[in-house]
Formats: C-alpha cells, structure tokens, sequence
C-alpha cells in the first residue's frame, strides 16, 4: 500500500545580526547599488558562532517551530533529514546534533549534500519514505552558516555579498484519506559543471591545516568560487525546465500554480524566470532581499514566511524548485 504524504508544520529561524549593503561596503569595495542592480539584495544575517548560532543550532530552532505548528509532540518523529553546504564539523553531521539538542528518542538521520537544491532532494527522499510507509512524521531541515567561510575583501566581492546565515525546516507527515499533499518531485544533476560553482578546499586533499602550513594569503581555493555569468545562464534554463516538469507530470498549467517558491538564489534569476513563465507578481515569492542566499535553507524559510503572511492556504497548488552547485536542480508540486 502507497500512502500520501503532505507538509504539515512550517518553521525558520535567522540571526539577529542583520547585515547591511552599506555594513558590507566598509569591509569591500561596493556599495548598496552595486549589490542591488545585480543581486536584488538589500540585507542579509550572519550568525554569532560565540553566541552557539551554528548550523546545528539553527537548525534546531526552525525544527522546534515546525514541529509545534504540525502540532506534533517531538517524539513524534520518526526520521530526520539534514541539508546542507555548512555542517558544524566535518562529522559527524548535523542531522544526530539536532536528534542530541532536541532531545528525541534514537531516530534515524541522514545529511543531504546537495547545496541549492539540498532542501528539494531531502523532501523528494522524504516523500519516498512516507509514500512506502516506513515513517509517519519525518523531520526536514535545511541549514547554512555562510558568514564564517566568505573572503571578505574586494577580491571575493563577486561571491560575499550575495549570502546569508538563516534555517528553514519542515515536518512531512503522512496524509489523510483523501488528501493530496506532495504531488510528484523530480531530481537532475550536471557534473561536468561542478566546479563552475564550488568550495574546492578545505577537501580530503587539501586540508585546513595544510593551507595554514602553507600560509600563502594568495591561496583563496578555501573561499567559495562562482563563475557567475555562467551559472547564471544555466539556471534560467533549467529552473524553467524543472518546473514545466513538474506541471506536465501532472497535468498542471503556469496558471494553475498559486504560488511558486523558487530557491532564493538571485532575485534576478527569479524575476527572468517568472517573465519568461508569464507569471504574476501575486504568483512568486520572493525574500531575498531580506536574507540573501541562504542556499539548503532558502525554500523551507521562504515557505514559513508565506506560510504566516497568509499566503499559503489550504489546497494551494505550490511549487518548489532549485538550482545549484554540481550542477545540480530539482522541483517538487504539492497541494497545501
């Protein structure tokens, strides 16, 4: 027997510490307009790691918030998943530290190391398990801590002001009778183009304490690269096709689609796809000017913040969809 699974509790956490264009611009060589005509971002919030702000933690936070809205005890869940780019340590990973700070029974946890579109993959791995009726409520979070790995200088502007600290979670449980939930997910990856977008060191072999050893200031393979014309390009297109995907599959049109939450990579990206799609304004949202790239964590915020400004009702046709390093994209449609 298949079983039905659906969202039913929606929650975010963000730091404190709010980062403006004009803060960034006393550290780089930029300004507020610079960012804004490029990015479309105003604001972003980076943690306090002296304060425990860690990925863990933030996670933690967005998780106590969805599980009380699914109206759920904690020990309710039966599974968690993890994503994210920016795991506290190197492992374990952050999917036993939020089963150890919430203080649940011994579930399974399972990290996602699929960036962008991390959050897209773990709901379609958490569809899967409540559809075969191994779990009933499954805990799903995305998680970043960008602020502490970013080249603050003139020289990594093209990257460091484009992200944000921020978690997002959600509990996924299994529908009742006659309850649509989570329609169809669809999954794609282009590794030709990996390192187009990426974090080449630290790595297995290129270690921290190597680059410390080395103290070569010119080394930046530590600080995250991104070749953004290009990634730019690629993502219009496969945005575009991941959600057509997802709609066909389902004999949906744009139309019918109440709202699309698309990763919060570039507002940019969002306002072309939605112009290419011919799409409302009514029909997208978008918070990046808030919070900046929050990558694993960007869907699952932007789905609690539409979720308490109204803007996800009951029977909603909604659409998720990602792109990211790897290349790697994904969608998923599901009735709210």
């Amino acid at each position: 027997m298949l079983y039905q699974s659906k969202i039913t509790g929606v929650g975010h956490y963000v730091p404190d510490n709010v980062v403006t264009n004009d803060d960034l611009s006393k550290l780089i060589d930029t300004n507020d307009e610079w960012i804004t005509e490029r990015t479309g971002i105003k604001e972003r919030r980076f943690a306090n790691i002296a304060k425990g702000e860690t990925t863990s933690y933030m996670g933690t936070k967005a998780a106590e918030l969805a599980i009380e809205r699914a109206g759920i005890d904690k020990n309710d869940i039966d599974f968690i998943i993890f994503a994210t780019l920016s795991p506290d340590f190197y492992f374990p990973g952050p999917g036993v530290l939020v089963q150890k700070q919430l203080g649940i029974k011994e579930v399974g946890a399972l990290d996602v190391r699929n960036q962008c579109s991390g959050f897209v993959y773990g709901l379609s791995v958490a569809d899967q398990f409540i559809k075969t009726g191994m779990y009933k409520n499954i805990l799903l979070i995305g998680s970043e801590l960008h602020s502490g790995g970013l080249d603050m200088t003139t020289r990594g502007r093209g990257v460091s002001v484009i992200f944000g600290d921020g978690a997002g979670a959600v509990v996924v449980s299994r529908a009742s009778e006659n309850e649509k939930g989570i329609l169809s997910t669809h999954m794609h990856s282009e590794g030709q183009y990996a390192e187009e977008l990426a974090l080449i060191g630290p790595s297995t072999s290129h270690w921290v304490p190597q680059i410390i050893q080395e103290n070569d200031p010119e080394n930046i393979s530590y600080y995250p690269y991104m070749n953004g014309n290009f990634v730019f390009k690629h993502a219009v297109v496969r945005f575009s096709e991941v959600i057509i995907e997802a709609l066909q599959t389902n004999n949906k049109a744009v139309q019918d689609i109440d709202l699309l939450i698309p990763h919060q990579a570039n507002l940019r990206i969002s306002q072309f796809i939605q112009k290419k799609m011919g799409m409302r304004d009514d029909q997208v949202f978008n918070n990046i000017m808030k919070y900046g790239n929050t990558t694993a964590a960007s869907i699952p915020i932007a789905m609690s913040e539409a979720w308490e400004q109204g803007r996800l009702n009951s029977g909603d046709l909604v659409c998720l969809a990602a792109f990211g390093s790897g290349f790697t994209w994904a969608s998923a449609l599901l009735h709210w």
